[in-house]
């Protein structure tokens, strides 16, 4: 039988904590799953904790995720086990900055072309990248900055 590499030790206020995000009912899935995974690990006050392969077939799901959050739990603190861990970068990097937004609001406050009676996205668009302001952008992208600025 293997070595067990992680004894999740939870104190009292650690217990009320979880106990309240499994019994509350406006965690999230996850969330509950890792309380409850903590709660069932725990080995202070003489509490034997229930094995891996048991836990996650009580719990349904792998044994993978029970050993990753008994792993993290060691490793750093209640509220980052539980929680979600926030994106640093954004996958995609955002196209339109705030210089881009001003000077599309500037040009959209100014006359419109010779034939046209006002601005309509698509011609903002090609504007905005005949003016060397983007190197290519789409008439919903206009939209939305817009929209946003209203």
């Amino acid at each position: 039988m293997p070595k067990k590499l992680y004894d999740i030790s939870i104190d009292k206020q650690e217990r009320r904590a979880l106990e309240k995000i499994v019994s509350s009912g406006k965690s999230s899935a996850k969330e509950v799953l890792r309380s409850n995974i903590l709660l069932n690990s725990d080995s202070s006050g003489g509490r034997v904790p229930v094995k891996t392969r048991d836990l996650a077939t009580l719990l349904n799901t792998s044994t993978t995720t029970v050993q990753n959050v008994r792993k993290r739990y060691c490793n750093s603190s209640m509220d980052e086990t539980i929680k979600r861990k926030k994106r640093e970068t954004p996958p995609i990097t955002p196209k339109v900055d705030g210089e881009f937004e001003a000077r599309l609001i500037a040009l959209a406050c100014q006359q419109p072309p010779a034939g046209y009676a006002k601005w309509n996205l698509r011609l903002l668009a090609d504007k905005s990248v005949e003016l060397g302001y983007i190197g290519n952008v789409s008439h919903m992208t206009i939209s939305r900055v817009l929209k946003k600025r209203t």
